[in-house]
């Protein structure tokens, strides 16, 4: 009984009601083949066969019968279970900040399990994952390596992620070959530090030029002076994503390989509170790998997202 799942319950009861597979599969969203050895595995693990069932015909077993209505009682009270966990967490306020990006329907996402509260103090990712680990914030959308979760004793989920796209003089919008761009990195590894470290693997790994500056125009209409100066197209930051491009710039696809940026959820390891725990289910749910593990995309070695081997 300690493998029992409330899923196959559930599978149990839609089954009973419909008295036929094909249309339970259906109305569970799921596969025919994995619903029937759901079924096969529960009436394993409860040690009852639950169904009698021929090519033409579906029908209950007197155990399954009898087993039904105590299903579906145990199942509403775990409903009301999650119901009661949802209100208790909700009453208390999860503290989250962020970089530059947050997900366009957070509140959306998390109003049925948590009250978020999203911190004023906009910081660099390695501050925002540090406020996390001394208990400033509750949870943060920030940049982070395997290596920093490690140290910091946080734990990660893809939220989402940025393809950087390079900026030039001129007209033409071609693709252009990761090695043919400009990277810039700042002195001011205070406030670039994240940056830095990305954009020195990424030059090393694709053969980029980079390029020094210390005026802080990784970002800003600084950073498009930058564009004008240089020979090369230079690639945009995260914190450019969206901004306007000026009518004498255009955008130009980077390619060989498509060069992405990843924005983790980021929380402490010894995190217990169900609030919190809801809210990154809630955040995280369905978000898929963004393209991020495509034959033609690159991530640094040390993100956690990268698939190695």
């Amino acid at each position: 009984m300690t493998r029992v799942e409330l899923r196959q319950l559930r599978y149990f009861v839609a089954v009973a009601e419909e008295l036929n597979f094909g249309r339970a599969a259906e109305r569970l969203l799921i596969a025919g083949p994995s619903l029937s050895q759901q079924i096969k595995a529960l009436e394993r693990d409860l040690g009852v066969r639950l169904f009698d069932r021929d090519r033409r015909s579906v029908s209950l077993t007197p155990a399954g019968a009898a087993l039904l209505p105590h299903t579906r009682d145990l199942l509403e009270r775990a409903d009301d279970l999650k119901r009661r966990a949802g209100r208790l967490s909700g009453s208390q306020p999860v503290r989250l900040g962020y970089v530059n990006w947050l997900p366009p329907d957070l509140g959306s996402r998390t109003a049925a399990v948590a009250r978020v509260h999203v911190d004023a103090w906009v910081a660099p990712s390695h501050t925002q994952a540090a406020r996390v680990a001394d208990g400033s914030l509750d949870l943060a959308v920030c940049w982070v390596r395997t290596e920093d979760l490690e140290r910091l004793g946080l734990r990660a989920r893809l939220i989402g992620a940025d393809r950087l796209y390079a900026v030039a003089k001129g007209t033409d919008t071609s693709d252009l070959p990761a090695r043919d761009a400009d990277v810039l990195i700042d002195d001011d590894i205070t406030s670039w530090a994240s940056w830095n470290g990305y954009a020195e693997e990424l030059t090393q790994a694709v053969g980029a030029r980079a390029v020094r500056i210390s005026d802080g125009a990784v970002t800003g209409p600084a950073y498009f002076d930058h564009v004008r100066r240089c020979t090369r197209p230079v690639l945009n930051s995260p914190k450019g994503q969206t901004a306007p491009l000026p009518p004498d710039l255009v955008r130009r696809e980077i390619v060989a390989p498509k060069v992405y940026w990843t924005w983790s959820l980021v929380w402490r390891a010894s995190e217990d509170r169900a609030g919190v725990l809801a809210a990154v289910d809630a955040l995280c749910e369905g978000v898929g790998d963004l393209g991020i593990h495509a034959p033609d995309a690159w991530l640094p070695t040390g993100d956690p997202y990268a698939l190695h081997g």
